[in-house]
């Protein structure tokens, strides 16, 4: 992990501050967000430092991959069998608002018209 993670994420994989964590492992951490915007609103962060998806790099490609397998591992030990929504916000105008690469995960009936910084939009 990069010594230049500075990021709220950086401190809550460090354990600097507390976060609700419902995985862990040696590549990354899954937590629920403080401010969920759906029912069921979990950040699956790699701990190594990727400060957006633009900038990742071909030899991140497994740390990726192990990313959104992390997501399908915890939607299934929460129960989430209806669906869910991952998303990957990138840079200011994506949404993102930790520079910190993210996936994002929601479920419940009503996010399928939310962005990753929960504005209602329009599908389709």
């Amino acid at each position: 992990m990069s010594d230049l993670n500075n990021t709220i994420f950086g401190k809550i994989i460090r354990k600097e501050i507390p976060a609700d964590i419902v995985y862990e492992d040696e590549l990354c951490l899954a937590f629920r967000d403080v401010q969920p915007a759906a029912p069921t609103h979990i950040l699956v962060i790699p701990k190594q430092h990727i400060p957006q998806i633009s900038l990742a790099q071909a030899t991140d490609s497994a740390l990726l991959g192990h990313l959104l397998l992390t997501a399908q591992n915890v939607a299934q030990q929460l129960g989430l069998d209806k669906g869910y929504r991952i998303v990957i916000n990138n840079g200011e105008q994506g949404g993102q608002t930790v520079y910190h690469c993210t996936c994002i995960f929601w479920a419940d009936d009503r996010c399928s018209g939310r962005q990753g910084n929960g504005r209602e939009v329009e599908l389709g």
